[in-house]
């Protein structure tokens, strides 16, 4: 893919999260996704009990990462397009007070609806940054914990999100992810045909590639379980790594 590919494509998903960042902000109810129901952005939620209104209604993921991510009392912890920021929030009340929530975005409309999220919910452990999540605006080895929630499976290049993400764990840390995989057996034009390239299943990824992704990148312990399906032969999966 060439450089102004990517460019046009990067720009697209921006407006287009722009623009849900301000219906959030508008006091309309968002969609971007969610296949099998269990984001935890879902009305019902438990997890989701407390948190700001304008938080749960811009949730756009397709799972619940921050279960997936088996979060500890004392970590630092990295979304990787943190969005509304809800799966910020309720990391930083997994980690607790010794703990850090980072969320990373490159919206700033979206950056500025989770710093009133966070406001609003009085969490002081969070920190929103404004990047690209094939680039970190974070040092080497300052993240325990990695998480993100259906953004991966829109970046243009997969490989550096990969490598980035490998740079700013400590060793030890781990990724914890919800994300859009397509079966292998896919082509890359089928997988186009699955949805628009801004939406949730777009150029989805095929299992083996975000594995091969991972491991290029010198994660160990990868398992990925697809779980609903989402589309013919698109499914949301769950995602989890090792730095060693």
């Amino acid at each position: 893919m060439v450089s102004a590919d990517r460019d046009e494509i990067r720009a697209a998903v921006a407006a287009r999260y722009a623009g849900l960042a301000r219906a959030a902000q508008a006091g309309r109810a968002i969609s971007d996704g969610d296949p099998d129901g269990s984001c935890c952005g879902t009305p019902g939620c438990p997890d989701a009990d407390g948190l700001p209104e304008a938080a749960v209604r811009a949730s756009l993921g397709c799972g619940n990462p921050v279960a997936v991510a088996d979060l500890r009392p004392g970590e630092t912890v990295l979304d990787l397009g943190s969005g509304g920021g809800i799966d910020v929030l309720l990391s930083a009340r997994r980690v607790g007070p010794a703990g850090k929530a980072y969320g990373l975005d490159m919206t700033e409309e979206m950056l500025d609806l989770a710093r009133a999220n966070a406001r609003a919910a009085g969490a002081e452990n969070v920190e929103f940054l404004r990047g690209q999540i094939e680039a970190i605006p974070l040092p080497d080895g300052s993240v325990d914990v990695i998480i993100s929630n259906c953004v991966i499976n829109l970046s243009t290049d997969r490989p550096a999100v990969f490598a980035e993400s490998f740079r700013v764990l400590r060793p030890g840390g781990r990724l914890g992810i919800s994300d859009i995989l397509a079966e292998d057996h896919l082509t890359a034009a089928e997988r186009l045909e699955r949805g628009a390239q801004a939406g949730c299943i777009a150029g989805a990824p095929s299992l083996a590639e975000y594995r091969g992704g991972l491991a290029q990148a010198g994660f160990t312990s990868i398992t990925i379980t697809p779980a609903q399906q989402g589309g013919d032969g698109v499914h949301s999966a769950i995602i989890r790594a090792v730095k060693p």
